[in-house]
């Protein structure tokens, strides 16, 4: 029996890959599409999803009178050329391309190689003590820290709380999401939250509080501080200059207006039990009287 030539075996093989190599050197529209698309894909965010206001630019290779650069209506939809109203809100660039292709199959030609390029994102508001506030582009999802950092990070005048607006469902009314900045920095999974579109961020600007230091001490009087840092208790009297030799450190009164009523309520404090680690210090707020008698 006689052996196969091993030229002609190998010829057979290497025949192939020409062939395929022909053909799309004889017509590289063939090739195009796919290149064009696996670009495209491998640049965009393939999980983002197309919002109002997204600025999309559409590609179809065998009508090229069809490309064109559309934006995402409020309603979530884009207007094309021939097509008319398509919805698109809500659906990855992907999703969109079957979508456009689909319906080409349907009315115009089938086998369609469509492409959808998202060339402007939604906007996140930034606003506040933030190196740079302003609009910024969501590409894809994205948590509070990633825009934050964006944004240049947070100033030394920051406070300690981050606000989030977000819009509700309905499209009226808006949520009011209020974030540690302490917490956040820690990375802590809840305070980091995948920001949505439309969401504004607001980092207040730290507050200059006032607590009033009267009685045995030292120098009594008005003292400020910042939110951010907060003050103590036995801070405020220090930085008041201390107890005077008369000074009765065991009763010590605090006095308090409550914001919700305004009446003024007292709290007596043993500084000693504080001094020795026998009681916690005490947290003031703006408009605290400390009286040392």
């Amino acid at each position: 029996m006689k052996k196969p030539s091993i030229l002609k075996t190998c010829s057979r093989i290497i025949s192939i890959p020409i062939i395929i190599v022909l053909i799309f050197s004889l017509n590289p529209a063939l090739a195009r599409p796919q290149v064009e698309q696996a670009q495209t894909q491998a640049t965009q965010v393939v999980d983002y999803r197309i919002g109002a206001k997204d600025l999309l630019e559409i590609k179809v290779y065998e009508l090229p009178e069809l490309n064109q650069t559309v934006r995402v209506a409020e309603d979530g939809t884009i207007t094309l050329a021939v097509i008319g109203p398509v919805p698109a809100s809500g659906l990855t660039a992907q999703e969109l391309e079957k979508r456009i292709a689909s319906i080409l199959d349907e009315k115009y030609t089938k086998g369609a190689h469509v492409t959808v390029i998202i060339r402007e994102h939604q906007k996140i508001a930034v606003l506040g003590a933030v190196a740079r506030p302003g609009l910024y582009e969501m590409a894809g999802p994205t948590t509070l820290l990633q825009i934050l950092s964006e944004a240049g990070g947070l100033t030394q005048q920051a406070g300690k709380e981050i606000h989030i607006l977000r819009q509700q469902d309905n499209g009226n009314n808006k949520e009011r999401i209020v974030l540690n900045v302490d917490e956040l920095m820690r990375r802590s999974s809840d305070t980091n939250i995948i920001l949505k579109p439309k969401d504004e961020i607001i980092v207040p600007f730290d507050q200059t509080l006032t607590v009033f230091v009267y009685g045995e001490v030292r120098n009594p009087g008005a003292i400020q501080f910042l939110e951010s840092k907060g003050l103590t208790l036995l801070k405020a009297v220090a930085q008041a200059g201390g107890l005077t030799e008369w000074a009765n450190a065991v009763q010590v009164l605090v006095k308090r207006k409550d914001p919700q009523t305004g009446k003024e309520k007292n709290l007596w404090f043993n500084l000693k039990k504080i001094i020795d680690g026998k009681r916690a210090d005490f947290p003031l707020q703006d408009g605290d009287i400390i009286v040392v008698k």
